[in-house]
């Protein structure tokens, strides 16, 4: 399907903040992933720096800026949020753990919505929450299909390891055992945009005792629904 407008610097433009959906990105990778030449590039993505639609993290790598969200959240088309407060509240009633939904923001997850367990002992994390990249079955997700170089890249001081994220690929869900806090287990599926790429993890977390050592033979299947749901809701809203 041809994707054109007819306006070539706009297409271009759109093909940068695409290939930036999937979260830090070098100059080499930009180009790699637009098909476009390297200075025309840089060129548009310095503009779009210019203009706040993207941004530099620490290490120099593009990531989509401050602008984006400050549009949709003037526009009301946060989908993925818009769409997540019946899909948490069931996944929460299904489980009886506190359900989450995150985004990658540089070396960063954050928490975008959540549904926490009413009564007793649960993983509480409030919306905003800011978690590592290297412990955790959101991060697992987040990570497991990312390109051989941001693979590489986010497994450095990881908890997990590359068996662990071939093994996210193969299932199509994560699930983790004291990794990012002792005594607490999870268990996560990707939330995937338009474009068929990972743009979020729908979680469930909550103490070992009750989530077993096994918490993905307990509630993967419910949690990949989940994740299903809002992908499909991401969809139709796209079209």
């Amino acid at each position: 399907m041809d994707n054109s407008s007819g306006v070539g610097v706009i297409d271009k433009a759109a093909h940068v903040l695409d290939a930036l959906e999937a979260g830090p990105t070098t100059l080499a990778q930009l180009v790699a992933a637009t098909g476009l030449a390297r200075p025309t590039v840089h060129r548009l993505a310095l503009a779009l720096v210019h203009h706040r639609l993207v941004s530099r993290d620490i290490q120099g790598r593009f990531v989509l800026g401050s602008r984006l969200v400050e549009l949709a959240s003037a526009a009301g088309e946060d989908r993925l949020i818009a769409s997540a407060g019946p899909v948490l509240m069931q996944l929460r009633d299904a489980t009886g753990e506190s359900a989450q939904i995150f985004r990658r923001q540089g070396d960063w997850r954050v928490c975008v919505a959540s549904a926490e367990r009413p009564i007793g002992l649960r993983d509480t994390i409030p919306v905003g929450t800011q978690l590592s990249m290297k412990a955790g079955s959101a991060a697992q997700i987040l990570l497991a299909w990312e390109d051989h170089d941001r693979l590489l890249e986010g497994l450095q001081s990881a908890r997990f390891t590359p068996t662990v994220l071939a093994g996210v690929r193969r299932r199509g869900w994560g699930q983790s055992l004291g990794e990012r806090e002792p005594g607490v287990a999870s268990v996560s599926a990707p939330v995937r945009g338009p474009s068929g790429r990972v743009i979020a993890a729908v979680s469930i977390s909550g103490p070992i005792e009750r989530l077993t050592r096994q918490p993905g033979r307990l509630h993967a299947e419910v949690v990949c629904n989940a994740g299903r749901i809002l992908t499909e809701a991401l969809r139709k809203n796209n079209d």
